[in-house]
C-alpha cells in the first residue's frame, strides 16, 4: 500500500491515497481511516513524518494540509481534521443552522503537529491548530487552539498544565 510503511494493520480505510505522503517507519493499528480530498485535486495534503505510530481507529481527514512530524505517537480513537462543514466564526460568512449540515460549504485551516508529540486516547484535534514539538495531549482532550512546544495539555478545550524545564530536567506547572 505505502512502500515506506513498516506495518498497516487491516482492516484500514484509505481514501485519496495519491494525496497522502508517508515516510519510513509508518505504523497503524486496525480500523484506521485516512482521507485526503485536496481542494485543487493535485497536491498532497496529508503528510506523515518518519516513525509515526498510530493505534486503532484513528481518523484523519485533510483537504488543505495536515502535517504530522517525526516520531509522533497517536493513541487509539483519535480524530484529526483540517476541515469543517460550514463557517462558524461569528461574522457575515457564518452558516445558518437552518441549512442542511452536509450541504454547507467546507472551510479549511491547516493542522501542524510537531516532532516527538504524544497524542492520548480519544483526543480530537480541530482545524487551524498547531501542536508544538515535544508536547503531550492528555486523553479525551479537544484541541481547538495552538499548543506551545514541550508542554502537557489537557481538557476540553485543551490547555497547557505543565511545561518541561530544560534547566532542571523536570515537568513544572505551566505559567502563562
Amino acid at each position: 500500500m505505502f512502500s515506506e510503511a513498516r506495518l498497516i494493520r487491516s482492516p484500514s480505510d484509505i481514501r485519496g491515497k495519491k494525496y497522502i505522503s508517508v515516510a519510513s517507519g509508518f505504523t497503524t493499528g486496525k480500523g484506521c481511516r485516512l482521507e485526503a480530498y485536496p481542494k485543487n485535486k493535485k497536491d498532497v495534503v496529508l503528510f506523515f513524518g518518519k516513525n509515526i505510530q498510530m493505534n486503532d481507529y484513528v481518523h484523519i481527514t485533510a483537504m488543505d494540509e495536515v502535517r504530522i512530524g517525526n516520531n509522533v505517537l497517536i493513541a487509539s480513537k483519535v480524530y484529526i481534521s483540517d476541515n469543517s462543514h460550514g463557517h462558524y466564526a461569528g461574522d457575515e460568512n457564518d452558516s445558518s443552522p437552518l441549512s442542511i449540515p452536509k450541504d454547507r460549504p467546507y472551510t479549511t485551516k491547516k493542522v501542524i503537529i510537531g516532532d516527538n508529540v504524544w497524542i492520548g486516547e480519544m483526543v480530537s484535534i480541530m482545524p487551524g491548530v498547531t501542536i508544538g514539538s515535544g508536547t503531550i495531549v492528555g486523553a479525551s482532550s479537544v484541541v481547538t487552539k495552538n499548543l506551545p512546544p514541550n508542554t502537557i495539555a489537557v481538557g476540553s478545550p485543551a490547555k497547557p498544565i505543565k511545561k518541561f524545564n530544560f534547566d532542571t530536567q523536570r515537568w513544572e506547572s505551566y505559567k502563562l
